[in-house]
């Protein structure tokens, strides 16, 4: 029977999916890079299910042959996978997209409206006793009807985001790398700005949705920061290091902008010095996901791909389709689509 490792586990679907064709097996925790590599090496697995936070590089995956043939990563980002090293290994990787978009949109605005309607800080001030009542300049923050929503990236969940500020009556900004097409029901919405220069220019809050590349790493920086308006308020669901996050840490404290909500980070778990400690910014573990329902989505995106894998097959959501896999294990079972739960039931 052939083997699939998982880092942690994974929710309901994928245990009872898999566990029909192939053997898993938890590690229950978040190795170090090095410990990853011994434990191919010393216990050779078929499809290795990793976290984003599992880096998958050249070495491990040497470290995993002959016998690994597929990564099945758990969420849609593989910034953390060496794929052009999966590739001429032939080994496939493959994500799990669609599924995520409405719960990280929804994330989005809720941090949105945190950070300008000040509710965090609210929070904190109740929980301290130090409410002095109702004053007429108490507590003032940003109204959004009217504002500017400027969006940076606009795939899935920018479209997801500004489907959904509309309802607020904000007026949409995209600037995008690379620039796509306006889907019908925004154009008539929706101002595509030339540069990201001038969008940062004009917008009233700037929401992060492009995925983490060599373009786009640090893509707001210092210079980007100091462009904003001093009123605007950043937000970030993409990946962390879209932002430099010391940069951040000097415009939050300096009053470049006036806030930021982020759900991710550059340095994540970890926080850059002084970044906790800024009152104007509202910060969430890493919750895009975070619902009952798209976890369990993604957690049936990565037994579908997996069984593909485990079967021969080229994943359904494959990141590297030009791939050539080698042959399955002899005796991986029914294809995905003859699993239970398989690409006929796949969310997304």
């Amino acid at each position: 029977m052939p083997d699939v490792l998982c880092t942690l586990a994974l929710p309901e679907p994928f245990t009872r999916m898999v566990s029909a064709v192939a053997s898993i097996r938890v590690l229950g925790r978040l190795p170090s890079a090095l410990e990853l590599r011994d434990e191919l090496r010393s216990r050779p697995v078929d499809v290795l299910c990793p976290q984003a936070a599992d880096r998958i590089d050249a070495a491990l995956l040497d470290a995993g042959l002959p016998r690994l043939r597929g990564v099945s990563l758990f969420g849609v980002g593989y910034d953390n996978v060496d794929v052009a090293a999966a590739t001429m290994r032939g080994i496939a990787i493959g994500n799990t997209p669609g599924v995520l978009t409405d719960a990280t949109a929804d994330l989005t605005m809720a941090l949105l409206l945190a950070v300008a309607r000040r509710v965090a800080e609210g929070d904190q001030v109740m929980r301290r006793g130090s409410f002095p009542g109702v004053q007429p300049d108490f507590m003032l923050g940003t109204e959004l009807g009217g504002a500017v929503l400027g969006i940076v990236g606009f795939g899935r969940i920018g479209q997801a985001v500004a489907r959904r500020a509309r309802g607020f009556g904000m007026r949409l900004g995209v600037w995008t790398v690379p620039a796509g097409p306006v889907p019908d029901d925004l154009a008539g919405s929706i101002r595509t700005f030339p540069s990201l220069a001038d969008l940062l220019a004009e917008a009233d809050v700037v929401t992060l949705h492009t995925p983490l590349t060599a373009e786009t790493r640090h893509l707001i920086g210092e210079a980007e920061l100091r462009r904003m308006k001093p009123t605007a308020i950043l937000v970030n669901t993409s990946r962390g290091a879209v932002i430099d996050e010391p940069a951040l840490v000097r415009a939050l404290e300096e009053g470049w902008i006036a806030g930021a909500g982020l759900d991710v980070y550059e340095l994540e778990p970890r926080l850059a010095p002084g970044l906790a400690e800024c009152r104007n910014s509202v910060l969430t573990p890493h919750l895009g996901s975070a619902t009952v329902a798209t976890r369990a989505a993604m957690a049936e995106l990565v037994a579908v791909n997996a069984l593909a894998m485990l079967a021969g097959e080229l994943p359904p959501h494959c990141v590297n389709p030009a791939v050539r896999m080698r042959a399955a294990f002899p005796s991986a079972g029914p294809s995905p689509a003859d699993a239970p739960g398989g690409r006929e039931g796949a969310a997304g």
